[in-house]
């Protein structure tokens, strides 16, 4: 015969408490909302660049070397999934708010934390129910993506995911910041404004430092935005992948630190301390890691093949001082087409901006102001090119060695498409809206009494 106590060394099961969390997340009406939001945010804006894609393809159609700049991950995807990140952005943390704010408004969570569950694992499902709620989000963000295809539309399978990847990502650890605002703040309301400061403080910051060098540049690396920047491009960052993971981890510490009620401030302030000190080194040792993955279907993040192969090879440091300011377009053009470029194919590479700003540079008569110097090894060379056709070439000869010969590719065909989005334009303003009332109304509808159940007086 089993002992009352055989079970009491056994964690005690999550289903029943996911199965509570994800209940009371879909019972809200924040969710609804949401998704009723999303709706004509995707939408309009999937149709204008439905609109824009279908002019540019009209003008290709006679034109070859047109149609080779026309791609589906510039011309469609990037907008239509840009208004879901807006959502996620601005609304989305209301919905994640809610799976730990409204039960420390109403005392539950007094109640919840004496259920046999440590309080990382009490966060964690809570944020597995946020991630099922943001895949719901995401439902007008992938019937997109499925008219486009039903449309005609080409989809590159590596570059597509890669970017859903990057989205996916993004929604999360705005949820791991809002579920932290939650467990820190006594309210709703305030909590809301503390995950709004994380977001929108990010714009803040890629309008203001973004592109700086220095301790600027390390600060606008801080901005959540900036994580869906390489996605969006077309890169795999394995280093931006393990920062977000961290990062997440690191919010998720810090929401079951200031979770428990009955723990004293000064002890919460101290375990958080220590966390954020892991996740610091954690972080730093993750912006060390620089693989990153060319998924993109034209290779636009990359060389050539035959210098992609020959650049690999060159082992020694490269050193390259920059003397141009940051909000010089040429700067731009040459990380653009060399820097970011090199730094991906080669494998040590080190970039220094030595140049002061523009403006002072030519009120002083800077002749060496947009001088681009290499070094390898003892050599060293100057160019003026913001192109690879220049720079390549000097650099083979800093390290002596020969051009490669060209290896045969295939080119980029381009994918023009000139289709009229007026339908889709209707499922998102109206087909979807109304089967997400549907669903509404059937996930709130009361559970019918069973015939079975006990009525009063002791009879079924």
């Amino acid at each position: 015969m089993r002992s009352p106590d055989a079970n009491a060394g056994r964690p005690a099961p999550l289903r029943p408490l996911l199965a509570k969390e994800i209940r009371d997340i879909a019972a809200g009406r924040a969710l609804w909302a949401l998704l009723l939001l999303v709706c004509p945010l995707v939408g309009y804006s999937f149709f204008q660049a439905m609109s824009l894609y279908g002019e540019a393809s009209a003008a290709a159609a006679g034109s070859p070397a047109l149609a080779v700049s026309l791609s589906p991950l510039d011309g469609v995807l990037v907008p239509t999934l840009g208004a879901f990140y807006v959502a996620v952005t601005l609304l989305f943390p209301f919905v994640a708010i809610r799976a730990l704010g409204s039960e420390k408004e109403s005392g539950a969570l007094r109640l919840l934390v004496q259920l046999p569950y440590r309080s990382v694992t009490l966060i964690a499902v809570k944020l597995v129910a946020v991630l099922a709620a943001l895949l719901l989000a995401a439902v007008p963000a992938l019937s997109a993506l499925v008219i486009w295809m039903l449309l005609g539309g080409h989809l590159a399978a590596a570059e597509t995911s890669n970017l859903l990847l990057g989205h996916l990502l993004y929604g999360v650890l705005v949820g791991t910041v809002a579920l932290f605002a939650a467990a820190v703040c006594e309210n709703s309301a305030t909590a809301a404004i503390v995950a709004l400061a994380f977001t929108i403080g990010s714009w803040v910051l890629d309008f203001t430092v973004a592109g700086n060098p220095g301790p600027l540049g390390w600060l606008s690396s801080l901005s959540l935005t900036q994580t869906l920047r390489s996605f969006e491009q077309g890169l795999l960052s394995i280093g931006l992948v393990a920062g977000i993971f961290i990062a997440s981890l690191g919010f998720i510490a810090l929401a079951a630190i200031f979770l428990p009620p009955g723990v004293p401030l000064r002890t919460k302030l101290a375990r958080a301390a220590i966390c954020v000190a892991i996740v610091a080194i954690a972080l730093g040792a993750a912006t060390r890691i620089g693989t990153s993955i060319d998924v993109t279907e034209d290779r636009r993040n990359s060389f050539p093949l035959a210098d992609q192969q020959a650049l690999a090879q060159l082992a020694g440091p490269l050193v390259i001082d920059v003397h141009l300011s940051p909000e010089d377009p040429r700067y731009v053009d040459l990380q653009r087409n060399v820097l970011a470029k090199l730094q991906r194919a080669m494998p040590d590479v080190t970039v220094r901006l030595v140049s002061p700003r523009q403006a002072v540079a030519t009120a002083t008569g800077d002749d060496s102001y947009g001088l681009i110097e290499y070094a390898y090894g003892s050599q060293r060379a100057t160019s003026r090119s913001t192109s690879h056709r220049e720079a390549l070439p000097v650099i083979y000869g800093l390290a002596g060695v020969a051009p490669p010969a060209p290896i045969a590719a295939a080119d980029y065909p381009g994918y023009p498409l000139a289709a009229r989005g007026d339908a889709a334009l209707a499922w998102f303003l109206a087909g979807l809206p109304l089967l997400i009332v549907i669903a509404w109304w059937w996930m709130r509808r009361p559970p019918p009494i069973s015939r079975f159940q006990v009525q009063p007086g002791g009879q079924s």
